[in-house]
């Protein structure tokens, strides 16, 4: 029986601390039982929750720990939508972040994505969509050309959409007191929301390759 999500307890923070660093292997070992309990399970606990609630967010994975001490210190998961289209949220001393990426994109998906930016009503659509992930405080980024691709003209009303290669749109959700609560569900699933635009739009027009 999988556990009930109550929030990351604040000890979890202190597991972090004791990674910070370069933290050698016999601190990670003496870290390890208390990681996974406070950090790792809390994070499987709450994706079980946002996909009980959104049957479209079942499809999720929770990172383990790599030799790198950047994974030790920070507990990522993600939740898969489409090719290559996912919801990335990442736990740290920093609080919750969430992103939502199109991104390592399958051979000829780019060719997709450039011509859905291209047509007038899906290209404005997008347009409209990625102002308005920005007026709630996303950060948008992703590999960005320093110009139009070839084919498209350089005045072209979308120019700055045609440059991506990929497309993120990510923003901090915060390290107050509401991480260590159930409220974090209801924090994810509001951000998954915003996000929720973006993520179809690139699941209807940026399909993988034949």
């Amino acid at each position: 029986m999988r556990g009930q999500f109550t929030g990351w307890p604040e000890q979890a923070m202190d597991v972090l601390w004791q990674l910070q660093g370069e933290p050698s292997h016999a601190v990670r070992e003496r870290c390890r039982a208390d990681r996974e309990r406070l950090v790792r399970q809390p994070m499987i606990a709450l994706l079980n929750e946002v996909a009980d609630a959104d049957p479209r967010y079942e499809d999720f994975s929770v990172w383990h720990y790599r030799t790198d001490s950047w994974w030790w210190q920070h507990q990522s998961a993600v939740i898969r939508l489409g090719r290559k289209i996912e919801i990335g949220l990442r736990f740290s001393l920093d609080g919750l972040r969430i992103q939502g990426a199109w991104w390592y994109p399958d051979p000829g998906q780019v060719d997709m994505f450039r011509k859905a930016v291209a047509s007038e009503g899906s290209g404005r659509e997008l347009s409209a969509i990625v102002e308005d992930v920005r007026k709630k405080g996303y950060d948008i980024s992703g590999d960005v050309m320093k110009r139009p691709p070839r084919g498209y003209p350089a005045n072209h009303p979308r120019a700055d959409l045609l440059r991506h290669r990929s497309l993120i749109a990510a923003r901090p959700l915060g390290c107050e007191a509401w991480l260590h609560t159930p409220e974090a569900v209801n924090r994810t699933l509001s951000a998954a929301a915003d996000l929720d635009a973006l993520l179809m739009w690139l699941v209807r027009h940026v399909k993988r390759a034949a």
